[in-house]
C-alpha cells in the first residue's frame, strides 16, 4: 500500500483532494480548513503553495483568495462571475 501511495503525482494529489475533500454543494476546498495543506506536507514533505500556483498558471486549477487561506477549484468546475460588475453598474436602466 505504501508503494501505491508514493506513485501518485503532486498534481494528481491536488485533483483528488479537491474532488474528495469538498463538501456538497461546494465545488472547491479551503486549503487550510479542509486539511489539504497539512496532508500535502505530510505526504510529499513540501509546501503545497508552489505546486498549486504552478497548476493555476497552467490553467489546471483555479485559486481564489479567502479568509485564512485560499479556495482551490478544478478549472472546469470553478464558479464563474455572473456578470462584470462595472458593466452592470454602467448599463442603461431597464424599462
Amino acid at each position: 500500500m505504501e508503494n501505491n501511495q508514493a506513485l501518485i503525482s503532486e498534481e494528481e494529489f491536488v485533483r483528488r483532494a479537491i474532488k474528495r475533500l469538498r463538501k456538497p454543494p461546494y465545488l472547491g476546498i479551503h486549503s487550510v480548513y479542509s486539511g489539504f495543506n497539512q496532508a500535502f506536507k505530510a505526504h510529499f514533505g513540501k509546501n503545497p503553495v508552489e505546486i498549486t500556483k504552478k497548476m493555476a498558471e497552467e490553467g489546471k486549477i483555479i485559486i481564489r483568495p479567502v479568509r485564512g487561506g485560499v479556495m482551490l477549484y478544478l478549472a472546469e468546475e470553478a464558479p464563474r462571475p455572473k456578470e462584470d460588475v462595472l458593466q452592470k453598474i454602467l448599463a442603461p436602466e431597464e424599462a
